[in-house]
């Protein structure tokens, strides 16, 4: 089968070129073609010999995911559904702006972790994505956006992607070293040369991962906080149950020595009733007084049978003053794309679920 070369970085298609008996420049060459060019077609590679173009064509591919569908939103978001195989699909949003295009990139086939809020989370898990699938989305975003009008600033887009959040399906730090080496190509000047402050890995809190990638691979990190004390977290962040709040604190701190920012960045999903409240706010300013930080707050973007509502607007802008009172600096995430499913919380895709969560629920349901 031919290898599809959007699944190495420039080492691993550097080791391979030579394997395959050519020159370690080469494969820079034909890496620059792939991910600044968006060039699939080795016969297009000018300025590459006849002959390796050729045994190329013979051994190996350059295949991202295949498009099922594409929808833009009337504020501009656009949303892929990527086919990858077997009943499978995957989510991918480009949210556009004035100063920035924001690409948002899952890293698994649903997710495993089972947050309660998440319709990703609903829809059960089958596998993680290959380098390809996961750096493919970022591939197809990049040359399917390029050369296009930004509906919001009126200028064509040359760099339409200028920043990359994992923060689609799945769970990134649970498919550490595919990701790994998707960031690696995302910040490698020679394909898409992005900053590691403009590159962003969610994470639910999986603390030996956070140290890990810390030292492999430290870009911006945004954890997935939701609550502020264990109690409640273990209901809607099931993961909180193995590592409490306490290891995640200790865990953000040791990621901060190592990080291209200087805070980090927790996303709070505001749940009316559950988590909204004054004390709540106060309890988070206790939790994580000692980790620089700042505040996402994300009003819930609801999908049928949550059984969760989104907060009043005096309710979070309550939440939000207190935070600021303390001195944090706190946004509100604005909800993008929730026309077309695309808003955070909002992505299921496609999932042949393999945990067996999804009909264990629904035998819970009917009893």
């Amino acid at each position: 089968m031919p290898q599809n070369l959007l699944d190495f970085d420039l080492e691993g298609l550097t080791a391979w070129f030579t394997e395959l008996g050519e020159k370690p420049f080469r494969a820079k060459q034909v890496f620059h073609w792939i991910h600044q060019s968006g060039v699939a077609d080795f016969a297009q590679m000018t300025d590459i010999a006849k002959s390796l173009r050729e045994k190329l064509q013979l051994h190996a591919v350059v295949q991202a995911p295949a498009i099922s569908y594409a929808h833009t939103s009337n504020d501009g978001t656009r949303k892929w559904l990527f086919d990858v195989g077997v009943a499978n699909g995957i989510e991918t949003v480009f949210i556009p702006e004035d100063d920035r295009g924001t690409l948002c990139v899952s890293s698994q086939v649903g997710c495993a972790l089972e947050c309660t809020f998440c319709s990703t989370g609903r829809q059960g898990f089958n596998r993680n994505l290959s380098v390809a699938e996961i750096i493919g989305q970022l591939w197809v975003a990049i040359h399917s956006l390029r050369g296009e009008v930004n509906r919001t600033s009126g200028e064509i887009a040359e760099r339409p992607v200028s920043n990359v959040v994992m923060m689609g399906m799945g769970e990134p730090l649970a498919n550490f070293e595919n990701v790994v080496t998707a960031l690696g190509v995302m910040l490698d000047d020679h394909a898409y040369g992005l900053s590691r402050r403009r590159v962003t890995v969610s994470t639910s809190g999986i603390v030996p991962a956070m140290d890990r990638l810390a030292e492999r691979c430290p870009v911006a990190l945004a954890v997935s906080l939701h609550a502020p004390n264990d109690a409640l977290r273990d209901q809607i962040v099931p993961i909180n149950r193995k590592y409490p709040l306490c290891e995640l604190m200790a865990a953000c701190r040791r990621y901060l020595v190592h990080a291209p920012r200087d805070f980090i960045t927790f996303e709070y999903v505001m749940l009316a009733g559950v988590n909204d409240q004054p004390e709540h706010a106060r309890q988070l300013i206790e939790l994580t007084r000692d980790v620089p930080c700042k505040f996402n707050l994300i009003p819930f973007n609801p999908f049928p049978d949550s059984g969760y509502e989104k907060p009043r607007h005096d309710t979070l802008r309550a939440f939000r003053e207190i935070l600021q009172d303390a001195g944090y600096v706190v946004t509100t995430r604005k909800t993008r794309g929730d026309d077309i499913d695309a808003a955070c919380g909002q992505l299921a895709g496609k999932v042949a679920d393999k945990s067996g969560r999804v009909m264990k629920r629904m035998n819970q349901e009917a009893a």
